[in-house]
């Protein structure tokens, strides 16, 4: 498990510790056990599970941390197999076998990791252009779950009050609901100050998990 993973997960569970007022220390110890254990993928998935069964206070930030997991598996356990693991029918398995799992976060993780390896700076219109492809054809599944991410560009130019606004009224059955506000404000100013982190974290619609996600986002770009 590299450094930078390590500061991401941290960073997200001490914030949302510190909102619900619980200790993350304990859960911390067991994911940083989980995350560099020398065992195969789907062991750490089970291991991942038991470690938030064992603290239900941080149970919102389950499937982000899963998220996490496949980020570390890429950046550092992939580089331990087979060249071509990850086009072998198991890899392929253990994805079916996992399609549920996770958020839309996995994306803007794979392309904060994409902007690093380029020396690019993160920007909102890349990212949808770009990188999830959202004007293609053949990914019309990926402009129908970013569409209310794709019909609110201008918020790149205008205050984090006026994203919290837009944020609370997206339908509840909307996939990126939860997701929308701390990607949105990252998106608006991938630096921030101490300042515009504290403006962020006054507006934020589900404190706990808004300021944890906006957390996670901002110490993984900046390794």
């Amino acid at each position: 498990m590299n450094t930078h993973i390590l500061n991401t997960l941290e960073a997200a569970l001490q914030a949302y510790g510190q909102q619900v007022q619980k200790d993350a220390k304990p859960l911390i110890k067991q994911l940083l056990n989980v995350f560099s254990a020398e065992k195969a993928y789907m062991e750490k998935v089970s291991d991942l599970d038991k470690a938030f069964d064992d603290q239900p206070s941080f149970e919102a930030l389950r499937e982000v941390m899963f998220d996490l997991l496949l980020i570390n598996f890429f950046t550092d356990d992939v580089n331990k197999l087979e060249e071509d693991y990850l086009d072998s029918p198991e890899w392929e398995a253990i994805e079916e076998e996992t399609l549920d799992r996770g958020t839309e976060l996995l994306n803007v993780l794979l392309y904060l990791k994409e902007c690093q390896d380029e020396d690019i700076e993160p920007e909102l219109s890349d990212f949808l252009k770009e990188f999830l492809l959202v004007d293609e054809d053949e990914f019309q599944d990926e402009h129908r779950i970013y569409e209310e991410v794709i019909a609110n560009q201008i918020l790149m130019e205008s205050s984090v009050n006026e994203i919290a606004k837009v944020a609370e009224k997206i339908k509840q059955d909307t996939e990126l609901k939860d997701l929308f506000y701390p990607m949105m404000c990252f998106f608006r100013n991938p630096q921030p100050s101490p300042q515009e982190q504290e403006e962020i974290s006054s507006n934020a619609i589900q404190p706990a998990f808004d300021i944890a996600v906006y957390q996670l986002i901002i110490n993984f770009n900046n390794q």
